[in-house]
């Protein structure tokens, strides 16, 4: 095979920037053929999968060729083959969660992160690993805990960004003090090459680079021109290169000289996919410790803890980074992480001590030493220290740093542009990391921008959100400046413009400031002896784009503005348009283990089904560009249709991004035209029916679990053949509580000193909703009597009322929009007097909080409503009882809702309270989620939800462990799945109450408000 000879004319006349791939049709449909003959995995040329690619996390947007989600590396292979049959760019991609548009590329994208995501071995003796390129960081973290070792580079996003994706970035993160950079923490790639070529590079010695040579082929050829761009070189990149720890700029050239092993794998670092294709890595393992503490310290300003640098260096923690008061004080404005905020100490600069041993009291006692040392002014006046040892408030106080900048991503001062990505992660030498901010300070006001500072102060790496305005071409012009005054900046303190993030497209322009001219065209040599017809991600750091071009936001973002039948408004601004926005591509969703969202994606690894897809389709729908057809898209609804709804994402995400309400909404247009589900009847409307049905109770159950009849009643209800449909109960609660009432009312009669007790009640209304109405009235029961052994009037409201919940799942806003205006109208009375509304469903109750607002916004007895409105466990916990105590063992699961919308604390200061032995399991979504799991469509994915986490959880429980949930929708699911049956939290407090009060007391007593 020929290649291209290496370009030696002059940088200047070659530095131009990169046409985009413009392949004629037949070239396209030729592409496609060859890829779907000879790939295995998933093959995409859909408007979708373009859409779905098109943006990371960065300022970019380029929308790709196709995208190609191979199965193993033999797929890997014959895609790539495939593209260099049909001469088209190739674009290795990991979890997209890029800041300098190095994810981003008119080329056909390989996605390994959904399939290649194996840990094919770990060697806890030799202290390495082999893995795949899509593998999340987390995982291979996990699985070397388990022999006490750890990799040490973890990003921000080290829940779901890739190897892969770290090899390309030369990702580094908080614990790279203590162990380097992704490039120190390799020791050999199983590459492939764009013209076919397979092998795996590692350090090279002298005789083994001869003998390579020597061997010829493609690799031999490889090795051969780069000992002679090595030699040619080495000069220039020992005197230039920067001698900084954060060096990530450029590529690894320094690599291949004689003194650093020509380490051919970790000269490939870094390189954003530019070189080569990542088939496998052997990576390095190190020692974790296995106790952690944290001191956090606190200064009058950030420039001074950055002076501290030093002092925080001769305590030698495993990790050291720094917080500014802008990030701290806009989470603030926002009234967001107030509990983590408050385990700071007091300062307007904070930064975050790690130290690591092998036992808990030599950890506190590295962190005591410091603490003692920073206190007594060693470090300068005004010093705060708060020592923080459990390891939960731990994980709060990282969460500031790991999300704390997403979550301040959109701007709340009006006409105030937001602070974006585009100068994000310089790095200097450590020791004049203060000179160098109060420089940079200076820098950002001269341009009228504001900007936070913090990030990696043990490596000098800053990360800065600075309010660029990218939406005209004077202030793209203004910015240009800025950047290029900003590098300078850098190089005069010795530093380089990338410490974590890579170049891309964002710093790559910038370059020659760093490295020259000369350096420059070594660095277009490497590339060209891997890449010769340019085309592994063309445009990223080399021959590179400018720093203004394919902006995804910049002056030709011109979005439609969309009617919309609930209200968008919050801090951010107010809108759909806003709200889609608040999604910057950091793909927190993407993350397999904690929290709960985004249950679709952790089921399926797919891009589309997350909520960072959703929202980059409704992006796009916004442009008309890749998804047309606004609100009747077909992309939008088939990747909605798996959205449970859960609302995880609106507490989980850092910015808040609420699904279940773009869902509502776009279901609520797309109905217009289109006939809804045979389920939008049954599941949906489910409140208007269930009241007939109940009359009939005995001939309902028969019709739905009957052999012959069951199954055609469930086809008709679109509900899963293998789905146990809930029974009606024999009487509901309306008429037990009627009943209950009647018998209340008449002994009340019998004593007066009865009807004085009851007199003197406070009231509360027992918000009895569909489900605990017609199928579970125990619970509500339960509830009653609680309440009213705690002193309570509990009354129901007149009438039967309903929350309309089931309704946003099948786009029904308007009649769910009548039912809250007929609660509104019924319960107008006590909601002016301020009667508390108490209920036991999450899901519903979360209407009230969420939905009710969104329908009514400018009403005020909706907004008085919402803030009366309590779930039941947190009601009862904060009221003054004395609780007898229950002995038992009990595991919880919570509502997604309950989680989203009002936490669990009510949940377990109740279980304190009564004394049990309790566990709060971290079981993300159940996978039912309302009339999600009985859509027979719907059902493996539900099982598969429940299996990854909450069903193997309760398996584990002994049979005497009982188990606790809120939700109908999740006992009906635990139930479905583990044959146990579980408690709601009301019948755990009604039970404390038996068992420790064996007396008899009088019976709940309802009313009718």
């Amino acid at each position: 095979m020929e290649h291209q000879a290496i370009d030696e004319t002059p940088r200047a006349a070659r530095a131009q920037p990169v046409a985009p791939f413009n392949g004629s049709a037949a070239v396209l449909q030729r592409l496609e053929a060859d890829l779907r003959q000879h790939v295995r995995g998933e093959v995409r040329f859909d408007q979708s999968s373009k859409a779905l690619y098109a943006a990371d996390a960065s300022n970019y947007r380029q929308v790709p060729i196709a995208v190609v989600v191979p199965r193993d590396i033999d797929d890997l292979i014959a895609t790539i083959a495939a593209c260099a049959r049909n001469d088209v760019p190739v674009l290795p991609r990991g979890g997209g969660t890029s800041q300098s548009g190095q994810c981003v590329n008119v080329a056909v994208v390989a996605d390994a992160s959904k399939f290649m995501n194996g840990i094919v071995s770990v060697d806890p003796v030799a202290r390495t690993a082999i893995v795949e390129p899509g593998v999340v960081c987390d995982s291979l973290r996990d699985a070397a805990e388990q022999h006490g070792l750890t990799f040490a580079p973890d990003p921000a996003t080290h829940s779901r960004c890739t190897l892969g994706g770290m090899i390309g970035n030369n990702s580094c993160g908080a614990h790279s003090v203590m162990a380097g950079k992704t490039v120190e923490n390799i020791e050999a790639l199983e590459v492939l090459t764009y013209d076919g070529a397979r092998f795996w590079v590692g350090p090279t010695s002298e005789d083994e680079l001869a003998r390579i040579i020597a061997a010829g082929g493609r690799q031999g050829e490889i090795y051969a021109a780069l000992k002679a761009l090595r030699d040619r070189y080495a000069d220039q990149i020992r005197a230039k290169f920067p001698q900084i720890k954060r060096r990530v700029s450029g590529f690894n050239l320094d690599q291949l000289l004689p003194e650093n092993g020509f380490n051919v794998a970790r000269a490939l670092v870094g390189t954003e996919g530019t070189c080569a294709v990542t088939l496998q890595a052997k990576v390095r393992l190190v020692h974790s410790p296995a106790q952690r503490v944290m001191l956090v310290v606190g200064f009058d300003n950030i420039y001074v803890a950055a002076d501290a640098v030093p002092h925080f260096m001769r305590f030698k923690p495993i990790a050291i980074e720094g917080l500014d008061r802008v990030m701290i004080r806009g989470l603030q404005a926002r009234g967001l992480k107030a509990e983590e905020i408050s385990l700071l100490p007091p300062g307007d600069a904070w930064v975050v001590l790690e130290f690591g041993a092998d036992t808990q009291e030599a950890a506190v006692q590295a962190a005591q030493e410091a603490a003692r040392y920073f206190e007594a002014g060693q470090a300068g006046p005004n010093v705060s220290t708060k020592l923080v040892e459990p390891r939960a408030l731990q994980n709060k106080v990282w969460s500031i740093r790991e999300t704390g900048a997403s979550a301040v991503a959109l701007t709340i001062e009006p006409g105030s542009p937001d602070p974006v990505v585009g100068w994000e992660d310089a790095a200097v030498d450590p020791m004049r990391l203060g000179d160098y901010l109060r420089a940079f300070q200076a820098l950002v006001d001269r341009y009228g921008y504001q900007t936070s500072l913090y990030g990696h102060f043990g490596d000098g790496c800053v990360h800065a959100r600075i309010t660029f305005d990218l939406r005209t071409p004077e202030s793209i012009g203004h910015w240009r400046k800025f950047l290029r005054e900003a590098a300078h900046l850098v190089v005069e303190f010795g530093g380089s413009l990338s410490g974590e993030h890579g170049d891309g497209q964002a710093k790559a322009e910038f370059l020659p400031v760093m490295y020259g001219d000369e350096l420059m065209r070594a660095m277009e040599q490497f590339k060209a002896i891997w890449d010769p017809k340019h085309r592994m991600n063309p445009g990223k750091v080399v021959h590179p784009y400018r720093a203004d071009e394919n902006l995804r936001m910049g002056p030709t973002y011109k979005p439609v503005t969309m009617q919309t039948k609930l209200t968008f408004a919050s801090r951010e601004g107010d809108g759909f348009r806003r709200a889609v926005e608040r999604c910057i591509g950091m793909g927190k969703c993407r993350s397999l283990e904690g929290g709960t969202m985004c249950p679709s994606y952790r089921a399926t690894r797919e891009e589309a089904y997350s909520t960072r897809g959703r929202a980059h389709l409704f992006w796009e729908m916004l442009q008309g560009e890749t998804i047309k057809g606004g609100w009747q898209s077909e992309e939008i609804k088939d990747a909605l249709d798996t959205c449970l709804a859960c609302k995880g994402c609106k507490s989980d995400c850092p910015t808040h991004t609420d699904m279940a309400s773009y869902k509502a909404e776009f279901f609520s247009h797309y109905y217009e035209t289109h006939r809804r589900p045979r389920q939008a009847l049954f599941m949906g409307r489910i409140s208007e029916w269930a009241p007939l049905a109940a009359r009939f109770a005995p001939l309902a159950n028969l019709m739905t679990s009957a052999p012959v009849i069951g199954p055609i009643g469930k086809w008709v209800a679109g509900v899963a053949q293998a789905r146990k449909l809930p029974t009606f109960a024999r009487r509901t609660y309306r008429q037990i509580a009627a009943q209950r009432n009647a018998t209340s009312n008449a002994a009340g009669r019998a004593g007066d000193a009865q009807s004085a007790r009851d007199a003197s009640a406070k009231r509360v209304i027992l918000w009895v909703d569909t489900f605990n109405d017609h199928f579970t009235p125990e619970i509500a029961s339960a509830a009653a009597d609680v309440l009213t052994r705690l002193g309570f009037e509990v009354v129901l409201p007149k009438k039967r009322l309903c929350c309309g919940r089931p309704l946003y799942d099948f786009g029904l806003l308007e009649r769910a929009r009548e039912l809250l205006v007929n609660v509104l109208d019924d319960l107008a009375d006590d909601i002016a007097a301020g009667v508390p509304l108490v209920g036991l469903e999450p899901g519903c109750l979360s209407v009230f909080k969420d939905e009710l607002l969104k329908q009514l916004p400018e009403n005020d007895a909706a907004r008085r409503l919402s803030a009366q409105t309590f779930l039941f466990s947190d009601f009862v916990a904060s009221q003054p009882f004395e609780w007898p105590k229950l002995d038992a063992q009990v595991i919880v699961h919570g509502h997604c809702h309950q989680k989203s919308l009002f936490g669990m604390q009510g949940d377990t200061a109740l279980l304190e309270r009564l004394g049990v032995q309790w566990k709060l399991l971290d079981t993300g979504c159940c996978g039912m989620a309302g009339s999600f799991g009985f859509n027979e469509a719907h059902y493996a994915m539900s099982e598969k939800i429940g299996e990854d986490k909450l069903f193997p959880a309760v398996r584990a429980a002994s049979q005497q462990t009982i188990v606790l949930t809120n939700g109908f929708s999740c006992r009906e699911q635990i139930e479905h799945g583990t044959g146990r049956h579980a408690l709601h939290i009301a019948q755990l407090a009604q039970r404390a109450l038996a068992e420790g009060a064996p007396q008899v007391h009088r019976a709940a007593a309802t009313t009718a408000a």
